[in-house]
């Protein structure tokens, strides 16, 4: 079967699929307050998500992330792990994996392991248990500790996901690197997108890591890895810790020029580029037939629409939001 290549050439063999909208954390980046959730009618059942991941599989997907909201809070969401872990074992899938913002991992990390994910992202934007209260409104950080030592104790390898947000935890970052890299966890920071309105702006928040990065070199040693996990970070491995840091910056120097990724949300739309409000239905193909071809037909009519970047910009304008979309109802 010929693999979905875009426009621009560039074979899209990574799909990061949303299970829920819902989330235990109310991030000030990430969404207002008093969020508005779908109806739980409108989300695909985990056995549609099921085949819809299974249709990527055979269409050339080799890495699959498994994103919400907060994806562990979704009901019955290991079955949907457990029956992903057979294109693992069959050799047609090489990775699956999921962020999480960790509050479920004390419940859920040795069962992932055993489903076949072998590392999980755990989003986590400071190690002050009074700012991190703040920054995620509701999130509980011990808890979120206890999730990573299990996760930890489990086998998982760990990435810590940080944005970077001015005036608020960039002093922070030299903290993260040594506690990240003292217990082995890769650490990967992250430019505030600009996605969704929320209470905070979006200008106010944004802190280019260039500036991170310069005032990094001048603390460590960093160097350009040969690390590439797949994803959009650039990777330094930094001499004093011995470990690896990344940077995602989507604002100051895109990473569209080898984009392998396309979102699906918790209702089945297709998202060919985070930044862009193109979409395709995969939900209604999806339900028209038992047959897969007409969803395997709409996924090629979209990726062939796959534009070549995203145009995120943040101002201080009246929006903040390049796109009215939250990065909750995208899919992190």
């Amino acid at each position: 079967m010929n693999p979905l290549v875009d426009p621009f050439g560039r074979a899209i063999t990574y799909i990061r699929v949303s299970v829920t909208d819902r989330c235990d954390f109310r991030c000030v980046y990430c969404m207002s307050e008093d969020m508005t959730f779908l109806p739980k009618q409108d989300l695909l059942s985990l056995e549609e998500l099921d085949r819809l991941c299974s249709a990527f599989v055979r269409l050339g997907t080799r890495k699959i992330r498994v994103t919400g909201g907060e994806p562990l809070v979704r009901r019955g969401v290991m079955t949907l792990f457990r029956s992903l872990s057979r294109h693992i074992g069959a050799g047609a899938l090489d990775e699956l994996t999921v962020t999480t913002n960790g509050s479920q991992l004390a419940r859920y990390a040795q069962e992932l392991r055993d489903c076949g994910v072998e590392r999980v992202n755990v989003s986590l934007d400071s190690l002050n248990p009074e700012r991190f209260r703040k920054l995620t409104r509701w999130g509980d950080f011990a808890q979120v500790m206890k999730g990573i030592d299990a996760a930890d104790a489990a086998g998982l390898k760990i990435k810590i996901n940080a944005v970077a947000l001015k005036g608020v935890n960039d002093e922070e970052a030299p903290e993260m690197i040594a506690w990240a890299h003292g217990r082995g966890f890769d650490l990967t920071f992250i430019e505030v997108m600009p996605l969704g309105d929320v209470a905070e702006a979006r200008f106010d928040q944004y802190l280019p890591l260039t500036e991170l990065r310069a005032q990094l070199s001048r603390r460590y040693t960093l160097a350009p890895s040969t690390h590439a996990s797949g994803g959009p970070a650039r990777y330094f491995d930094i001499a004093e810790t011995g470990g690896r840091l990344g940077f995602i910056t989507p604002l100051t120097h895109n990473f569209c020029e080898s984009c392998n990724r396309v979102r699906v949300t918790c209702t089945g739309t297709l998202y060919m580029c985070l930044g862009q409000d193109d979409a395709a239905d995969l939900r209604e193909p999806l339900r028209r037939s038992e047959s897969d071809s007409p969803l395997e037909t709409a996924i090629r009519a979209a990726i062939a629409r796959k534009p070549k970047g995203h145009d995120f910009l943040i101002e201080r304008t009246e929006s903040h939001a390049s796109t009215r979309r939250h990065m909750s109802v995208t899919g992190g």
